[in-house]
């Protein structure tokens, strides 16, 4: 086919979308109002670990930004109290009108919802004021649009302005209507000061409530999703990965998150449950106790520590296998089991011999350590069909392919979890993968296709179970830019006492971050203009800030948001999580104080405390026209301006 062929077919597919040349003039017109509008707010998030009630609220409250706009709307016309239980209600409108009406004499209700409506109305039209009408109608719950776009939009035809609005909000709290409609004006307020919002990684493990967290975000409006290690780790476990199954059950029962696996993804443990307390019931588990909060069950305390056990055997288990069966790993060191000098109880890690805490394992044969029992490989088995047939897991797996990848750059940032792996000097790592060497962005994309094909390959099981093992070699490999240390160290963590043995290196990225050549060769590595606002935004390691570290890295082109989102990490770093926010005024960094509970929150009218930093001003407000989304309008003004010229030369009938 001809180049003007091609042209042609192009044209006449979308003539089928605008089919006259006014069709196509008035769709320019639009795009080229929304290309001066401003550019939408982005927000960062990374490292959530499961922690979803802070993350819903943080969602919900904007990361303080629905505060910022009462403030702005009302100033010190209303008092904190009523900034307060208005921005509460705005988080949680059903739950804090049935608190409201419990609290209220009904026959007050009617100047309550009055008030409330007015004033949730102004919020409404302030947060909209950025986005085309169009835009906006699209956001609107469908059994209000009608009404809701009435009262946002400006009627210069009516006079008694006043008149039409007080009738229209009269009308909806006579026909008993105001709650839903309250509801409905919180939900899009909320909607709307996040335009796009980025997860930079770790939505898994620690905290108890990651498919909450993965339930809000199948249902976001506009979503990404950076894969970190323990979101890999997940999904090749809903692939079926025997490894990556011991090694999910094994942190939700580090953590006292069994309840995840079994009630909210409806995952079978009872085979795995009813094989440890057989097998271990007179093993010491000492060295396995379960790291819970105040939400845990400790009825359940002594099964749990035995299936955490058991887990653990199975894990060491089957990494001893692929470590073995994988040469190209080059992690040949991790084969502990095979060191173990069980008359001794010794390990011997790097030529040095350790004393074990723990020895007694009845099911490691000293002569084959890294064979399953017959009763062992039954448990994986069933395991491995439980995985794959939760409906749950496997509908937020798919998501994470569907709306996730190993790294993204977006609007002039990078965005990525971990690290791109170089060595001392600063050159990036190459890991050899079939013959070939792969680095920096090369690097990410292969590691990339490996974990989608350990998904979506079912016609081919070698290659299939070859990406299931490098996807786990992302979870944990010396070179996978997710993970970044030399070694993850579980082995010694729970058998070893020297403490020398627990260190995990961290890539050499870590120590060459704050070099501005660094940053800006990552950058062009990346194809982001180094000498413009680009910036690099990631997680994996906890900033710190009780130290005096600080997230703002390298002049402020490097943003490491890890704050410690979960419980987990908050006695380390000092609080309870970043945001980074990105709109069309430059960047604000918001720093979270750690979340009681949303049944405080609505009782109590607490709110997370949140500090507030501006990191980048710009002189000229960012434009849509300056975005990734403005070039692609840019590029369809120019499709339509070609079909607009063969409407006017007749090429095509209009």
């Amino acid at each position: 086919m001809t180049n003007s062929e091609l042209e042609r077919k192009l044209l006449e597919s979308l003539a089928k979308r605008f089919p006259t040349s006014s069709a196509a003039t008035t769709e320019i017109i639009n795009l080229q109002s929304i290309l001066n509008l401003p550019k939408g707010t982005e927000h960062f998030l990374t490292d959530i670990h499961g922690e979803y009630e802070q993350f819903n609220h943080v969602l919900k409250n904007g990361s303080g930004t629905v505060r910022r706009k009462i403030d702005e709307e009302f100033g010190n016309t209303l008092t904190v109290k009523d900034k307060k239980s208005l921005a509460t209600l705005i988080y949680y409108p059903e739950e804090k009108l049935t608190l409201i009406r419990e609290q209220t004499a009904e026959a007050d209700m009617d100047d309550w919802y009055r008030i409330t409506l007015y004033r949730l109305v102004a919020i409404t039209k302030r947060v909209a004021s950025k986005y085309t009408r169009s835009k906006v109608r699209k956001a609107l719950p469908k059994d209000f649009a009608y009404v809701i776009e009435e009262l946002i939009t400006e009627k210069v035809e009516v006079q008694d302005k006043e008149g039409y609005y007080n009738a229209i909000i009269s009308t909806i709290i006579w026909l008993g209507r105001a709650p839903q409609f309250i509801t409905a004006l919180s939900n899009l307020i909320q909607r709307l000061v996040i335009d796009h919002l980025h997860i930079v990684g770790d939505i898994f493990d620690r905290g108890p409530g990651p498919h909450i967290i993965m339930d809000t975000l199948t249902e976001y409006h506009s979503v990404d999703i950076q894969w970190g290690n323990h979101d890999i780790i997940w999904m090749n476990a809903a692939a079926g990965h025997f490894a990556s199954i011991a090694t999910v059950i094994r942190m939700s029962a580090r953590y006292g998150n069994l309840g995840t696996l079994e009630e909210g993804y409806g995952i079978n443990l009872i085979p795995l449950v009813t094989f440890a307390m057989q097998t271990y019931h007179d093993s010491d588990c000492s060295c396995f106790r379960i790291r819970y909060d105040d939400d845990y069950n400790t009825h359940d305390l002594d099964m749990d520590t035995m299936v955490h056990k058991a887990v653990f055997v199975i894990q060491m288990k089957l990494e001893n296998q692929i470590v073995k069966n994988r040469p190209e790993f080059q992690m040949q060191d991790r084969a502990l089991l095979d060191h173990i000098d069980f008359k001794k109880e010794t390990v011997m890690i790097h030529g040095k011999e350790y004393p074990l805490k723990d020895c007694d394992f009845p099911t490691i044969d000293p002569e084959a350590p890294d064979v399953l029992t017959s009763e062992e490989q039954e448990v994986m088995e069933r395991l491995e069909f439980s995985f794959k047939k939760s409906e749950k897991l496997q509908k937020h797996v798919r998501f994470l392919y569907s709306k996730g990848s190993m790294y993204k750059t977006y609007n002039g940032n990078l965005l990525y979890h971990g690290c791109v792996p170089m060595d001392e000097r600063g050159k990036f790592l190459a890991m050899e993968i079939d013959g070939r060497e792969y680095a920096g962005r090369a690097l990410y994309d292969v590691l990339e296709n490996f974990a989608r094909k350990a998904y979506y390959v079912n016609n081919n099981p070698e290659e299939r179970r070859k990406g299931q093992d490098y996807a786990w070699y992302i979870w944990a490999g010396p070179k996978s830019p997710v993970f970044g240390k030399d070694k993850m160290a579980t082995f010694e963590r729970y058998l070893v006492e020297d403490k020398e043995t627990h260190q995990e290196k961290k890539n050499s990225y870590y120590e060459l971050r704050d070099n501005e050549v660094i940053v800006d060769q990552i950058l062009k590595e990346f194809g982001l203009d180094s000498n413009g606002h680009s910036h690099i935004i990631n997680g994996h390691v906890p900033v710190e800030q009780k130290k005096g570290e600080s997230p703002i890295r390298c002049n402020g082109k490097l943003f490491i948001i890890d704050g410690g989102f979960s419980k987990a990490y908050q006695s380390k770093t000092g609080i309870a999580g970043y945001t980074l926010v990105s709109n069309s005024h430059g960047i604000r960094l918001v720093q979270h104080e750690p979340f009681t509970s949303a049944e405080d929150a609505i009782r109590n009218e607490t709110d997370i405390v949140s500090d507030s930093e501006i990191v980048e001003s710009r002189s000229r407000r960012v434009l849509v026209s300056d975005t990734d989304t403005g070039k692609e309008l840019r590029e369809q003004i120019a499709e339509l301006d070609r079909l607009l010229l063969a409407y006017q030369e007749g090429v095509l009938g209009s």
